[in-house]
């Protein structure tokens, strides 16, 4: 399939995943998923930001569209898209050489899980200060981002265990 194909199918699946099926979940009260930030890892490297940073703005900018949540998912996810290439490097040691070879489901289960779970963790820690924007809140959003981390990191890892091809 043609890579650009890919990204516009996954953009407009986990956007319509995210905002008709995930945000009407809330378990426990609180927890709520937010795979939709799985396009940013599944991304591909380039040196030139410019077209993932533009992504991740529509993606979010979508998202707070049909949540009505003013641009909080808009900036959470522009950082990540933006700080990705930091916890890139100085977790899977690639050169700008690897970017274009790079591929999260060839890569190690321990690096990508500290990628994921590094980058899920900024995400979720950004949203809700934003939701919260309060200090004498700061328990809820701990609580609320480790929880909410914990059950996005799980969708996503049962996600690519049941999409995953099998590789011959």
């Amino acid at each position: 399939m043609n890579r650009t194909l890919y990204l516009i199918f996954l953009f407009v699946f986990l956007l319509l995943l995210q905002v008709l099926v995930l945000n009407n979940i809330l378990f426990l009260g609180y927890i709520n998923p937010y795979i939709y930030i799985v396009f940013i890892f599944l991304y591909p490297m380039k040196e030139n930001r410019f077209p993932l940073l533009t992504t991740a703005f529509l993606l979010g900018l979508c998202v707070d569209a049909f949540s009505n949540s003013g641009g909080i998912h808009t900036f959470s996810t522009l950082f990540i898209a933006y700080v990705r290439l930091f916890f890139f490097k100085a977790i899977f040691k690639k050169t700008a050489s690897d970017y274009l070879l790079f591929n999260l489901r060839h890569e190690a289960f321990d690096k990508v899980f500290n990628y994921t779970v590094i980058l899920t963790l900024i995400h979720h820690f950004i949203l809700f200060s934003l939701t919260n924007f309060s200090f004498y809140n700061f328990s809820n959003v701990l609580i609320n981002t480790l929880s909410s981390s914990v059950f996005t990191l799980l969708l996503y890892f049962l996600g690519s265990f049941i999409f995953r091809k099998k590789l011959t």
